[in-house]
């Protein structure tokens, strides 16, 4: 791996659980002073301990993002990087999404992703040094029936990554990508519920329902777990000149790989999978 980063400053946000929670722990291994940030407070008590300031953070919210950032600075003096993990899963088929719900899904995980950027880069720009992490996922490299939201939310995430690590290079500011393939978190969980209005509502995905909640659970089928995840990720987040892209996880290759297929022959391969009969 080489040589790493040392005595880095690193606020996380979504630290409650799954990548975001094994993250603080990994970081602190590897001698990095961590702000773990949620947005319930009493989700991350316990993981407040020497090396570790805990913060409350709601990423949708800008006084939230703007009283976390300064108190991370105050108490790390600096702010080296950011890992913009805070994020969830929105199930369903895109025709019958609740547009709340899909508001709600892109403020979180693009805009709030944004939000904090733009409070921390002027921090950075003036000490010509930086790093943002956005966690984005593979499944915004290829979307998949039943998960248009997300899927969207996360090329979203992707393309600003993008656009951002030419715009910041200029600044002595890095970004970087990090696609995890299945991880062991809730997301499942999380995703699955609501679900059951597509069996009993009146949807036109009734017969497709197991479908539908197949997709939510798709990522806890036999994922990676999470400290194996972070094991692997974060010297890779620490490495003097780190990749642009770091994808890592169980089938994290597969939708990659199907999104150099020709369109047809993945919506074909997409459908049968998903169960979505050809009339």
């Amino acid at each position: 791996m080489g040589r790493m980063l040392r005595d880095q400053v690193v606020l996380i946000t979504g630290s409650s659980s799954g990548i975001g929670r094994a993250l603080v722990g990994e970081f602190v291994r590897h001698g990095q002073r961590v702000v773990a940030t949620a947005r319930r407070p009493e989700s991350i008590e316990d993981l407040a301990r020497p090396g570790v300031l805990t913060r409350q953070l709601d990423v949708t919210d800008s006084g939230s993002v703007a009283t976390a950032v300064a108190a991370a600075v105050q108490w790390g003096g600096r702010l080296d990087m950011v890992v913009n993990n805070a994020g969830f899963g929105l199930i369903g088929p895109v025709a019958e999404l609740d547009l709340t719900e899909l508001r709600g899904q892109i403020e979180t995980n693009l805009m709030g992703a944004v939000r904090l950027i733009q409070a921390v880069v002027p921090h950075m720009a003036a000490r010509k040094a930086g790093r943002i992490v956005n966690i984005g996922s593979v499944s915004g490299v290829t979307a998949t029936p039943f998960a248009g939201g997300y899927c969207a939310s996360k090329a979203a995430l992707h393309a600003i990554t993008d656009s951002l690590r030419m715009e910041l290079a200029p600044f002595g500011i890095e970004v970087i990508a990090v696609q995890p393939g299945a991880v062991k978190s809730r997301f499942g969980e999380t995703s699955a519920d609501g679900l059951e209005r597509y069996r009993t509502g009146p949807s036109l995905y009734q017969e497709m329902a197991d479908a539908i909640e197949m997709r939510a659970r798709l990522s806890q089928d036999r994922p990676t777990p999470a400290d194996d995840f972070v094991r692997h990720v974060v010297p890779r987040l620490l490495a003097q000149n780190p990749s642009p892209v770091i994808r890592f996880g169980r089938g994290s290759g597969i939708l990659p790989a199907l999104a150099r297929l020709p369109v047809g022959t993945r919506d074909r391969i997409f459908s049968r999978k998903f169960g979505l009969p050809k009339r």
